[in-house]
């Protein structure tokens, strides 16, 4: 499974971002690339603040759904999301996929931290597991809209 913390993993990432433009359209979803760029965002917050949080996940969704977040298996599409990050409103594709790109670098320079707080849904991951889900949840999306 391929890690954003990896570089080769981590420049394709970008070079993927880089290929969509404000007209690419969804090969299969309801989101706009403004609300996918805007949607992929969360997840990498998470892992840039680390926060520690009181509930460390959701038994039924971690038994459930986690192991797929880091295996080699493709996320299904069409797969409900947290209303956290559902993209309801429209979103500045040119605005949000700069920040979009600063996560990216910003969560790659994560490779060597060391402390991994509980993620607040799916719970403890390993370092490892981190920069595979970061990977997996990105190339999902990107999938989404055909790059």
């Amino acid at each position: 499974m391929k890690s954003i913390f990896e570089e080769v993993a981590y420049h394709e990432l970008l070079d993927r971002i880089d290929a969509l433009n404000k007209n690419s359209d969804p090969i299969w979803g309801k989101m706009t690339v403004g609300q996918m760029v805007w949607h992929c965002q969360i997840p990498l917050g998470v892992a840039i603040k680390n926060k520690k949080y009181k509930k460390k996940g959701n038994p039924l969704i971690k038994f459930f759904f986690k192991k797929s977040l880091y295996s080699d298996k493709p996320l299904r599409k069409h797969l409900p999301t947290s209303p956290l990050a559902k993209a309801t409103a429209q979103k500045d594709f040119s605005i949000e996929v700069k920040k979009l790109r600063s996560m990216v670098d910003e969560v790659h320079q994560l490779k060597t931290r060391t402390v991994w707080e509980a993620h607040p849904l799916f719970g403890e991951f390993t370092h490892e597991q981190w920069g595979q889900l970061e990977y997996k949840h990105l190339d999902h999306h990107l999938q989404q809209f055909g790059v």
